[in-house]
């Protein structure tokens, strides 16, 4: 996990210095809105603009990391190094400026509104833009529904308990 977290570190800090934007999502991002790692993580999954992709691709190729096969280009770019994988969900904006699925067979489609404006996340000293926990929450029930073949993941209920109560309570407040 510590690995994991300096690796969040570095990608952020290549955002920086890139002067792109990253936000994480998945069950890191769930963490980092958490405060905690709640469970171990396969890998480490982001969202950026898909017009930042061949920045984002060369500063990570120079970093040690490789392609590997995944999704069409057009929709995530997949790396790895030193056996970690990160994903890259390539996100656009539609005509009414609204954030887009960048490519794929679901290109143009709307993500939910909101999903890029909630305040980064933190775990210890590692803070780190994510992606709203109620787009999160929202993705992880939906996806069997949105895609018939990809059933919910015992993980997906990992993610979805604890962070659904830390969402909702501050509404209770």
């Amino acid at each position: 996990m510590q690995r994991q977290l300096r690796l969040i570190g570095d990608a952020v800090a290549m955002s920086e210095r890139l002067g792109v934007q990253i936000w994480l999502r998945g069950g890191w991002a769930m963490d980092f809105f958490l405060g905690q790692v709640t469970r171990d993580h396969v890998d480490i999954d982001w969202d950026a603009w898909i017009d930042d992709g061949p920045a984002i691709t060369a500063a990570l190729h120079a970093e040690g990391y490789q392609t590997i096969t995944g999704p069409p280009p057009d929709q995530q770019l997949d790396v790895a190094k030193d056996g970690e994988e990160m994903g890259f969900g390539w996100l656009a904006r539609g005509p009414d400026g609204k954030v887009t699925v960048a490519g794929g067979p679901y290109a143009g489609e709307p993500w939910p509104d909101g999903m890029l404006d909630w305040p980064p996340g933190r775990i210890g000293p590692v803070r780190c833009p994510i992606i709203s926990p109620h787009v999160q929450i929202e993705s992880k029930e939906m996806m069997p529904v949105w895609v018939p073949g990809r059933p919910r993941r015992p993980k997906d209920a990992e993610d979805i308990a604890p962070a659904r109560g830390a969402a909702i309570a501050p509404a209770l407040n």
